[in-house]
């Protein structure tokens, strides 16, 4: 089962094992540019994905 992640409507699918810094370069996103969030809380860069996690990604906005 894939590793899925949900951003702005979008559901884009990677196989688990890697980190998700690793996957989010796999999927062309910058991890600088997203929160990661599965099952409500916020995880970090190395975390290893495993099989059937959905993980929501929440784009950061900055400003000046």
């Amino acid at each position: 089962m894939p590793v899925t992640f949900v951003l702005r409507e979008k559901k884009h699918e990677v196989k688990p094992g890697s980190t998700l810094m690793d996957s989010l370069k796999k999927i062309n996103i910058l991890p600088e540019s997203v929160i990661a969030v599965k099952d409500g809380e916020m995880i970090l860069q190395d975390e290893i994905l495993k099989d059937g996690d959905i993980i929501k990604l929440v784009s950061v906005i900055s400003g000046g």
